[in-house]
């Protein structure tokens, strides 16, 4: 009996693909922000008040966000000084350097250097 076998994308910067859509870390974002969902959503809404569709609605929308997280990048844009600066990076590495930056109790100062206040 022939073994079949599927192919797994070149680009996955060695991470393994589940099911095709889910890396291993954007299947973890998933899975943690539909924890949130289920802790926000689902317990208050829908098993102390009787709507279950809307906790699980509530739940998949947590969840989709986490794969936004796990798996989007910040596109490319030379409009926006932020796109600019962050374009092709993964959202998450983002956070996890905003979260460093604020936990490390770090601030940005900006000294307005003109003559008119207008500009």
């Amino acid at each position: 009996m022939p073994r079949y076998t599927y192919t797994i994308p070149r680009e996955t910067k060695g991470e393994g693909r589940i099911l095709m859509i889910f890396s291993k870390k954007s299947f973890l974002w998933t899975i943690a922000f539909a924890g949130i969902g289920i802790f926000l959503g689902y317990l208050p809404i829908g098993v102390i008040l009787g709507h279950s569709i809307i906790g699980i609605a509530i739940t998949l929308i947590f969840g989709l966000i986490g794969f936004g997280i796990g798996t989007l990048k910040v596109p490319e844009s030379r409009n926006f000084e932020f796109f600019r600066k962050t374009g092709g990076e993964n959202i998450d590495e983002i956070l996890f350097r905003i979260i460093k930056f604020k936990k490390q109790g770090n601030k940005i100062y900006l000294y307005h250097k003109g003559g008119d206040e207008n500009e």
